[in-house]
């Protein structure tokens, strides 16, 4: 094979996965950091309607807000927590029940800084 070919087949190869890979990448869009930083914000509230309130507005299951939002580099109900929200943290662990979270790779967890 000459180097030309061979060339041509790595190129061939590659770029199909190129193409699945570059859209994973997109940023974040507006509307779903301020839906994160209002969903950090309730938990933080410590107030119970107000997290209830919040993600029903967004549309999104307390379950799924409490396994996958990160505020601040911890989980939703550790980040309630140090922050005195033992009424929002309690929720939360009450919407995932008796599940252990074993964070193996961070990878599906979305976090948010604000």
């Amino acid at each position: 094979m000459t180097n030309f070919k061979k060339a041509l087949f790595i190129l061939s190869v590659s770029l199909p996965v190129l193409a699945i890979s570059l859209p994973s990448q997109a940023a974040m869009t507006p509307h779903i950091k301020n839906a994160l930083i209002d969903i950090c914000k309730a938990a933080k509230s410590d107030s119970t309607i107000k997290l209830n309130y919040t993600t029903k507005s967004y549309r999104l299951k307390t379950k799924t807000v409490a396994l996958k939002v990160m505020c601040n580099g911890e989980d939703l109900i550790s980040f309630a927590e140090s922050n005195g929200a033992y009424k929002t943290a309690e929720k939360l662990q009450n919407s995932i029940g008796n599940v252990t979270i074993t964070d193996l790779a961070a990878l599906s967890k979305v976090n948010v800084n604000f």
